[in-house]
């Protein structure tokens, strides 16, 4: 590729960040004309736009199947029900709404894809906030970044800390060992930050009404085979790699929607064009488009210079590697979706690596797993870096753009500057902890 075209592609990318984080135009826009204007200059092709689809097909089936399942569960009566029991188990606090809403998030983004998480809990949250009188933007912008931080808490908790663990070879196990730890710690730094961040909400006391009569489900059959393709989902991403014939995560989304579909079409509440009406469309072309320009950036070979460049920089300084991806990865996974970013740097990494003779040339095989310890906390710090950054902006993370568009069809569009107000602090702050985190790593693992 000539110098000119890598100029072209870095001005459109530019040029679509800035788009999108001015609000001059929908990101989904945005993004997907930057995507025809390298189509039309011949920059992409169709093996690129193939590529670009093939990287982005596991976060968009993760992101579908989790909508039409939410979906169909919306309308069993479910969320009504257990939002009347978080609204009274707030007491009428802000402050236990944000903590409450903390504590639920987390343990269950340790096993499902935060996006979905984000999805499935959404209406109740927003229940609540209105019940509490206050606005429900913060309170959801809250959630994607606490979905986003607790999915470092497992290897199958976020698509790109799976990316890079699996990529290595890593078990959930030694997971848990060595990663875990950093991921409470990122966790436990949000809270201290939301009387700042949110001082409104935090401070927020209502006199909530004397409990009624307690709602019950109208149809108990049907929201009891919404809930088990719940069940089943969750099991499946869980243990769906360990079985016979392997089930990936995608995979299981995406079966768990079929099934969704399945019961709602014969129990004949709702009609399959409905749900599918529902489903967000402008996020998933939004992500694949964003997939697509990443995929040009790599065809520029830029990550093969940054590899070379990170050798010439820090030579066989590893810790310093580390702390450079910290920061560098971050960075750029606030500017674009962190599972592209993620699986671009993974090249990236392992060709440092290879330059800095801690590997032999067979590490760029996706067989290779014999990485020494040494190197291991460089890529706990590419799985923080990507995870958190995406934490920073409103398209660093699926989970923030699903929130993005969950708010605008409730009437609250969520802006960049807004969702940046919120999400830079938290980012800043966890990172520098993870920074300390792999800086201790780094020294027990020598």
């Amino acid at each position: 590729m000539s110098e000119l075209q890598i100029s072209i592609v870095l001005i459109v990318f530019a040029v679509v960040i800035l788009a999108i984080a001015f609000n001059v135009i929908d990101m989904a826009v945005a993004a997907l004309t930057g995507v025809c204007i390298l189509i039309a200059l011949g920059i992409l092709d169709d093996q690129d736009i193939a590529s670009g689809f093939r990287n982005a097909a596991g976060t968009l089936s993760l992101l579908f199947g989790g909508m039409v399942v939410a979906r169909i569960l919306a309308t069993t009566g479910i969320f009504e029900l257990l939002g009347d029991i978080y609204l009274h188990a707030t007491g009428g606090s802000g402050r236990r709404f944000l903590l409450l809403l903390i504590a639920i998030v987390a343990p269950l983004c340790a096993f499902l894809p935060n996006a979905t998480t984000v999805i499935l809990l959404a209406p109740i949250i927003i229940r609540v906030a209105l019940a509490l009188e206050t606005d429900f933007v913060g309170p959801m912008i809250l959630t994607a970044i606490v979905s986003n931080s607790a999915g470092l808490l497992t290897l199958v908790g976020d698509p790109a800390t799976f990316l890079v663990g699996s990529s290595i070879g890593m078990s959930f196990g030694t997971y848990l060992q060595r990663v875990s730890l950093g991921a409470v710690l990122a966790m436990t730094i949000i809270v201290p930050l939301l009387p700042w961040l949110m001082p409104q909400v935090w401070q927020l006391r209502r006199t909530l009404p004397p409990p009624t009569r307690k709602r019950r489900i109208e149809r108990p059959i049907y929201a009891g085979l919404a809930l088990a393709v719940l069940v089943l989902m969750v099991m499946l991403f869980i243990f769906g790699e360990d079985l016979p014939t392997r089930i990936v995560p995608p995979a299981v989304a995406v079966i768990a929607s079929a099934l969704a579909l399945l019961i709602a079409y014969e129990v004949r509440i709702e009609p399959t064009e409905n749900v599918l009406r529902d489903v967000d469309w402008k996020t998933l072309i939004f992500l694949a488009s964003i997939f697509c320009l990443v995929q040009a950036i790599i065809k520029t070979g830029l990550l093969q210079l940054l590899a070379l460049s990170l050798y010439q920089i820090f030579g066989g300084g590893l810790t310093l590697v580390a702390l450079a991806m910290i920061a560098g990865i971050g960075v750029l996974s606030s500017l674009l979706a962190n599972v592209p970013v993620a699986a671009a740097s993974i090249v990236m990494v392992k060709g440092y690596l290879v330059a800095a003779q801690v590997v032999p040339e067979t590490a760029m095989s996706s067989h290779f797993i014999q990485w020494p310890a040494v190197s291991i906390p460089v890529f706990v710090a590419m799985m923080f870096g990507a995870t958190l950054g995406g934490n920073a902006t409103l398209i660093g993370a699926s989970a923030n753009i699903v929130t993005a568009g969950i708010c605008a069809r409730q009437g609250m569009p969520v802006t960049f500057m807004r969702f940046l107000r919120f999400g830079l602090p938290v980012t800043l702050c966890q990172l520098t902890a993870s920074a300390l985190y792999v800086l201790v790593l780094t020294h027990i693992m020598r």
